[in-house]
Parts: structure tokens; C-alpha cells; sequence
């Protein structure tokens, strides 16, 4: 376990919550993703079956990715070095030929073309996926999908005293597949939302981090928050889109405002992602990750964290021992 002279335990739990967060929210959206809107009086549940089809309690493509990223923090000291880059690009190759269940579009084609580029010209795999997602964003191509939205929250462990260096994580991994600048954005405001509730205990990180974004783009960000705010989850499917995915996971937990008595703090939010529709998994993931951040591990369900799983291999213990080693690796003083 992480020293309590560093972090205390609460921060510790909500730490553990992330990362578990997000595989139980994407376990849990996995049986309806892109099936019929669940209905206000059905309650979502880890059966499995889906696009995968998938064992129940096993998670997608959405947590699969963020283990490749968490497991290249867990191994190297900066997140922005070009070794963790690297170990995190040549993952995502390996989860591509071995271990992609489920895979998005535009990440199939950025990893598919980036395997072509390396067996004719060789050289890393984390600048020939940036190249090619940065050449797709410049030739007009639609690129801003949720694929690297829904993978980044690992980030917020390893800068938990650093929301600047948060910040250019979180866009240079987006980059990896996303070139379009509104991908990295997105991912910037929600790591930094899971970043601050982790350590504060709160979602005021969610407009916290608009100071983080270019001055240009503040106004636009904030007025798709006021959006989410206002409306349902539901309103902002189809969510295959970032912009999207970020709003409905937000709405999902602002209109299921929950208090520390409560039990349903943490299942409550998420099923109300899973009911949005559309690509379930990944908002229920999105979704996941931040509430888990807010209210830790001891909020999610035993039933989930016992039948949660995947690929490469993982249960529940193991995604915790994970979250433990990269905030060990990346303590630098008490928050």
C-alpha cells in the first residue's frame, strides 16, 4: 500500500476508484452498447454479451486501452518520456493483433496504418501513430472520436500534484490516435476533473480545468458544460463524437446529484450513463472513471468489483495493485 504519510486514505481510495471505476462503468454499458435505449424503469446489469461478445463483468476496448497506458506509468518514471510513449504505442499494437475485442473506427485505421508504416520503414510506434492521426486531422478527415477520451484517466495517478504536466499528458497521449485538437481538449478538462477529485474529494475540476485550454476555445468548453448541465444524458446521443461523449457522461452525474450517506453514490451516475444509449460502454466508462475518483473504490459495488475483468488479464485486485504501483512511481511529495 501507498504510505498514509503521503496520501491519506481517503485519497488513496479515491485513487483506486479510478481506474476500477472506469472498468466496472464499462462492464456494466457493455451489454447495450448500440442496442435500444434502456428505459428509465430497467436497470442496467453486468451480463455481458454485446458487440464482443463478452463474458459477463468483462470490460471493452475502453479499459483494455487505459491498461495499456496504465501499465506503460506503472514502468517509467516520466509520462511524456518517449519510453512510457513508446511502451504505450507498441501496447496498443499488441491489444490490437491479440486482444481487441471491440475496436472504434478511427483507431483501427490510425493502428492499421501505423503496423503498415513500421514493417516498410521501422522507427517507433508512438511518432508513426502521432504522425498519422496528426496527417488524418489536417487532410479534413473526421477525427475527434471518444477513443481517446475514454482511455486517458490512468494519467491522473501519475500527476497528482502536477495539473499543468496533466495537461500536456493528456493531450500528447490523445494525440497518439486523435488528431483533432478537440479530443485533446476534452481529454485535458476530464483528467484534470478525475486529477482534482482524487485529491479534493469534489467535481469542481470538471470547470477547474477550462484555464488549462487556450484562451480561444474557454468559451466554447464552457458553454458544452452549461449544455450538459441543462439537459438529459440521453439528449447527447449519439455520443460516438468527444464532444458528446464528455456531455453525457457529465450530465449523467449532475442530474444524479448523490451524498456521501447515500449507497447508490456510485451506480446511481453510471447507469444513468449506461441509459443514454449509444456506445454505452465508453460513456459509462468516461462516466466511471470520474465518479470512482470522487467517491473511491469503497463506493463501488462488491458485486461489480467481483465480477469485473478482461484483457490482458486483469480482475479487480490486479487493476488495484496497478493504480498502487503508479502512484508509488510517481510520488514525489504529499498533496
Amino acid at each position: 500500500m501507498i504510505p498514509s504519510a503521503v496520501f491519506s486514505p481517503d485519497v488513496i481510495d479515491r485513487a483506486a476508484g479510478t481506474l476500477l471505476g472506469a472498468a466496472c462503468g464499462d462492464a456494466l454499458g457493455v451489454p447495450y452498447e448500440f442496442a435500444p435505449r434502456l428505459t428509465e424503469d430497467r436497470t442496467p446489469e453486468m451480463v455481458g454479451g454485446g458487440l464482443g461478445p463478452y463474458e459477463p463483468g468483462e470490460y471493452s476496448d475502453d479499459t483494455q486501452m487505459a491498461v495499456c497506458i496504465a501499465e506503460a506509468l506503472r514502468d517509467h518514471d516520466g509520462p511524456r518520456s518517449p519510453e512510457a510513449l513508446e511502451q504505450t504505442g507498441r501496447s496498443f499494437l499488441t491489444w490490437f493483433r491479440e486482444g481487441a475485442s471491440d475496436i472504434g473506427v478511427q483507431t483501427a485505421r490510425i493502428l492499421k496504418d501505423t503496423e503498415r508504416a513500421l514493417a516498410e520503414h521501422g522507427g517507433g510506434a508512438a511518432e508513426a501513430m502521432t504522425r498519422r492521426s496528426e496527417r488524418m486531422f489536417e487532410e479534413g478527415e473526421r477525427c475527434a472520436g471518444n477513443g481517446s477520451l475514454m482511455r486517458t484517466a490512468p494519467l491522473a495517478l501519475a500527476h497528482l500534484d502536477d495539473r499543468e504536466g496533466l495537461a500536456e499528458s493528456a493531450a500528447r497521449y490523445s494525440r497518439l490516435t486523435h488528431g483533432d485538437p478537440l479530443a485533446a481538449q476534452a481529454c485535458v478538462l476530464w483528467c484534470e476533473a478525475i486529477r482534482h477529485s482524487i485529491v479534493h474529494g469534489t467535481y469542481d475540476g470538471v470547470r477547474g480545468g477550462l484555464d488549462l485550454l487556450p484562451p480561444s476555445v474557454r468559451g466554447g468548453w464552457e458553454a458544452r458544460l452549461d449544455k450538459a448541465e441543462k439537459e438529459p444524458p440521453s439528449f447527447f446521443a449519439p455520443n460516438g463524437f468527444v464532444v458528446s461523449a464528455l456531455q453525457a457522461a457529465w450530465s449523467a452525474i449532475v442530474h444524479n446529484p448523490v451524498d456521501e450517506s447515500s449507497p447508490d453514490r456510485y451506480a446511481a451516475p453510471v447507469m444513468a450513463a449506461v441509459r443514454a444509449g449509444d456506445d454505452t460502454d465508453t460513456v459509462a466508462a468516461i462516466a466511471g472513471a470520474l465518479v470512482g475518483a470522487r467517491w473511491g473504490r469503497s463506493a463501488i459495488p462488491a458485486s461489480y468489483l467481483d465480477a469485473v475483468h478482461g484483457w490482458p488479464g486483469y480482475r479487480a485486485a490486479g487493476l488495484g495493485e496497478l493504480t498502487e504501483a503508479i502512484l508509488r512511481r510517481h510520488t514525489r511529495h504529499p498533496a
